[in-house]
């Protein structure tokens, strides 16, 4: 199972926020150093918000993020925006090794299979995130009428092998994550989830790790290393044991 730090972007700044909500945020510095750490420390690949780009629906942040990719030796994923096949191939086109496709895979689901079809689905993910059970869109300010399960089989029917899974009631919480709905999205799906919102602790790696058979692949953490409740290095050790 793969550990993946988050690396939130917004005005310039690496930060995180609470339940997504853009009135709570932490600044912790230049997602430059922070990429250069989490490397350092041992992570085998990085997931970038471009959170200015997930309120605009369009990228941002792409010069400092092409700039991290040029920084690290680790593949980069990012999300936040991505709406177009245009912004797909300018993401990939400097490096990105995938990119998170969100509210534009319930708006225009004809382009997650578009971009699959172009460039494969190891590099097409998509995210869901949560709300309640049901999907949340527009950086999370909206919130869909379609349940999680089904947009995770209406993904798989289409292609989709990956999927990023938020529960935003948990994102930046540091309350561990909603272990049931993970696990759920995975087994009734068939699809490789890679779990996010709320890890604080390595017994949140730990309970993962005991679903990784059902198909949850990776965990991203983010809150849980800026405030250091979590080592880096000891959630990869344990999530590779």
């Amino acid at each position: 199972m793969e550990v993946i730090p988050a690396i939130d972007i917004r005005n310039g700044n690496c930060v995180r926020l609470y339940k997504g909500d853009f009135e709570q945020e932490t600044v912790y510095g230049d997602p430059i150093e922070m990429a250069r750490l989490w490397a350092s420390k041992g992570a085998s690949r990085l997931h970038i918000v471009d959170l200015d780009g997930a309120l605009d629906g369009k990228p941002t942040n792409l010069e400092l993020i092409s700039k991290i990719v040029k920084e690290v030796e680790i593949p980069v994923q990012v999300g936040g925006g991505i709406r177009t096949m245009e912004i797909i191939k300018s993401y990939l086109s400097v490096g990105v090794d995938r990119v998170i496709i969100g509210t534009a895979a319930i708006e225009n689901p004809e382009l997650v299979v578009e971009g699959i079809k172009e460039f494969g689905a190891e590099r097409i993910v998509v995210g869901i995130d949560a709300k309640n059970n049901y999907v949340a869109t527009e950086g999370w300010l909206e919130t869909s009428d379609t349940t999680v399960i089904d947009l995770g089989k209406a993904m798989k029917d289409r292609g989709v092998e990956w999927v990023v899974f938020t529960d935003i009631s948990k994102d930046g919480t540091l309350t561990g994550p909603n272990i049931e709905s993970t696990q759920s999205l995975a087994k009734e799906t068939g699809l490789k989830v890679i779990a996010s919102g709320g890890v604080s602790k390595l017994e949140d790696i730990k309970n993962l790790k005991k679903i990784e058979g059902d198909g949850v692949v990776g965990v991203i953490t983010g809150k849980a290393i800026y405030t250091d409740s979590l080592d880096l290095e000891e959630a990869i050790e344990l999530a590779n044991s």
